[in-house]
C-alpha cells in the first residue's frame, strides 16, 4: 500500500491518504515512487499537459503568487506520462479530471479545484509559505 500525504487547507493540520488497489504490482509500485520522487523535488510541483487549459490556469495563478513550480508536462514525457498520470488519477477523488496534479512541500494538494478553493478561501498562501515556496 502506498501512503501519500495530503496537504489540507484551514487548519494547516496534515491529513493521510492511502492509494491503493489490492494487489499493487510491482510495475505499479514503481510508478508510484516515481511520482513521489518526483513530488518532492521542488516546494512546488504541477503535474500538467501542455494543451490543457486548466493546467494553465493553474500555472498562471502560481506564478502570478511568485511561486516558481516545477512543471511536469505528462504528454511530452512519452510512454512514462501515461502511467504517471494513470497513478495520479488513482490519488485523486472519483470524476476528478486527471491533470492538473498540484504537490506543495511534496504533499498532495489536488486538482484545480481545490487549488482555487484554496486561493478563494486564503489558504493557499500559507501553504506555499509553509512549504517554502514564498517568502513573503
Amino acid at each position: 500500500m502506498l501512503r501519500m500525504e495530503v496537504a489540507e487547507s484551514g487548519s494547516g493540520g496534515v491529513a493521510e491518504a492511502a492509494a491503493s488497489s489490492p494487489a499493487p504490482s510491482d510495475a505499479a509500485m514503481a510508478v508510484y515512487e516515481r511520482v513521489a520522487r518526483m513530488a518532492s523535488g521542488n516546494a512546488v510541483v504541477v503535474f500538467s499537459a501542455s494543451g490543457c487549459c486548466m493546467c494553465h490556469v493553474v500555472k498562471r495563478l502560481l506564478l502570478g503568487l511568485g511561486v516558481g513550480p516545477t512543471v511536469y508536462e505528462l504528454d511530452q514525457l512519452g510512454g512514462g506520462g501515461r502511467e504517471i498520470q494513470a497513478a495520479l488519477a488513482q490519488l485523486l477523488p472519483p470524476g476528478q479530471p486527471p491533470v492538473p496534479v498540484v504537490f506543495v512541500g511534496g504533499r498532495l494538494l489536488g486538482g484545480v479545484d481545490k487549488v482555487m478553493a484554496c486561493h478563494i478561501n486564503g489558504t493557499l498562501v500559507p501553504l506555499l509559505k509553509q512549504a517554502g515556496a514564498l517568502w513573503l
